[in-house]
């Protein structure tokens, strides 16, 4: 019998008030069920966010290096729990167990990171234009935050918005993607048990429609943070402004690889399969374009297609597996679609480009990792995001030639360049127009301590990670003390 969860509202586990539930089954083997969750609707939200703000002032209060403390306490348990949950989200979401270890690292890097900002959470002193007097600015929580998280990275994205908005002193109403509900049910239940105010904080599943909107449309759900796809972050940020909500926007990706003539090629290659296909290509951040240089394009291309068809697909509790499943049956079936659409351009499969159903990937929802050759820019495989283990490899004449193809999408969240040039990497760093650029690196790979996030239909604007979401979570309060005895005017021509 499959384990049954519950939401967690007003400090109590409860069951949705529909009594309605769905499953949550695995997705390199569709048979298992991971569990049942509540679907809840929106009198669920209402609770929610009732219990959020009526905690606000008691949570908002206690001082920040003491909430700092919770953080790190919460760090600790999941140091303590690390395999556990590394097992359960491979279950879950399908992706290798080396990485589901590496996203529940990543929460215990952000708890540990977030401790630390607990004593500083820096404000500015600086001098008044008058006589005896005093200013300052000091941050300030906001108010109830309702954090929205997709299942690629079930620890690690929800550890970048849970910790930073109850350190900052918000309350928050959180809804973890359907996909992957256990993650963050273990996740909360550390918050809980190292001291987060049980009604501060407030777990909801269901879909996006029935959960998701209503807390973005609840008149007191004060921000937002949304990470998933361009087209929901379109909805949701209308839905949200007519509010005048703050709302932080991590959407999607079209990242490519440049590897130039000069680029070390062994270490672009590895480069490229560990981008183009680390979590079955299922990131934000994920390689979907590769962009060689004419020169070297024809040899590099026999080097990528030797090694990606020896990469080993199942379940990515096996240590020996590189490659795991796709989320579910409805993604394999848009990735396939994407392939099929490549070929219709005129891109050709030069490896995989269909589903893999024998073998250790009977029962699951797997896809050979996939190289569509001879791509053109204005292709859609080349433009729009797949989100799947499917490489569209471009071929071109100059860093110039590069640059612009890179640049050539509506996306601009990550970037790579591979070149032994200092000027053309100094080059590329200036005019490549995304939010992250790696230099002999891949697109993937951020770190907790350091801004992610991208640039046009990428996001709004904010980061996450590192002490930008920090400025996201909090408010800046300006603060004069004049201790004349006396009016006194600013920005009055006194002089």
């Amino acid at each position: 019998m499959a384990k049954k969860f519950q939401n967690f509202i007003n400090g109590k586990w409860v069951d949705a008030l529909s009594g309605e539930t769905f499953e949550n089954r695995n997705p390199a083997n569709w048979k298992e069920v991971v569990g049942v969750f509540p679907k809840s609707s929106k009198a669920d939200v209402e609770m929610a966010v009732k219990s959020a703000r009526g905690a606000f002032d008691a949570w908002r209060l206690v001082p920040a290096p003491e909430r700092a403390e919770i953080m790190k306490k919460a760090g600790d348990l999941i140091v303590a729990r690390k395999e556990e949950i590394a097992q359960q989200m491979t279950r879950e979401m399908g992706k290798v167990i080396s990485e589901t270890r590496g996203d529940t690292q990543e929460g215990i890097d952000t708890a540990y990171y977030a401790f630390g900002e607990g004593r500083r959470l820096f404000g500015a002193t600086v001098p008044s234009e008058l006589r005896n007097k005093f200013n300052m600015t000091v941050r300030q929580p906001i108010g109830v935050a309702g954090l929205i998280t997709p299942w690629n990275f079930p620890m690690a994205i929800p550890s970048w918005k849970l910790f930073p908005a109850l350190l900052c002193g918000n309350t928050v109403v959180f809804k973890p993607a359907s996909d992957t509900p256990a993650t963050a049910t273990t996740f909360v239940e550390i918050l809980l048990a190292a001291g987060v105010y049980p009604q501060a904080l407030n777990l909801v599943h269901g879909s996006g429609s029935s959960v998701g909107i209503p807390i973005v449309e609840h008149p007191e759900v004060d921000l937002i943070s949304f990470t998933g796809s361009s087209a929901v972050g379109k909805v949701i940020y209308g839905v949200a402004g007519k509010d005048l909500k703050r709302v932080s926007l991590e959407l999607g990706g079209k990242n490519a690889q440049i590897v130039m003539d000069d680029g070390n090629l062994e270490l672009a290659l590895e480069g490229v399969l560990w981008g183009a296909f680390g979590t079955t290509g299922q990131r934000c951040t994920a390689t979907s374009r590769l962009i060689l240089h004419e020169k070297i394009y024809d040899k590099f291309i026999d080097m990528l297609v030797t090694r990606t068809a020896k990469l080993k697909l199942g379940n990515g509790l096996d240590p020996s597996v590189e490659v795991g499943p796709v989320i579910n049956k409805g993604q394999q079936d848009i990735v396939d679609s994407y392939v099929k659409i490549g070929q219709q351009e005129g891109a050709k499969v030069l490896v995989g480009g269909k589903p893999c159903t024998e073998g250790d990937c009977a029962g699951g929802w797997f896809y050979y990792p996939t190289i569509l050759g001879e791509v053109m820019p204005n292709m859609r495989v080349a433009k729009e995001e797949i989100f799947g283990p499917v490489l569209s490899v471009l071929r071109i004449k100059s860093l110039e030639d590069a640059i612009e193809t890179l640049n050539s999408t509506r996306y601009g969240l990550s970037s790579s360049i591979y070149t032994e040039n200092v000027n053309a990497a100094f080059k590329a760093m200036r005019d490549i127009q995304a939010g992250i650029t790696y230099i002999n690196g891949p697109t993937i790979g951020a770190e907790c301590h350091m801004p992610f996030g991208g640039v046009k239909e990428t996001g709004n604007g904010h980061r996450e990670g590192g002490w930008a979401v920090y400025d996201f979570f909090s408010d800046i309060k300006t603060i004069y003390v004049d201790f004349s005895g006396k009016l006194q005017r600013a920005q009055i021509d006194n002089r």
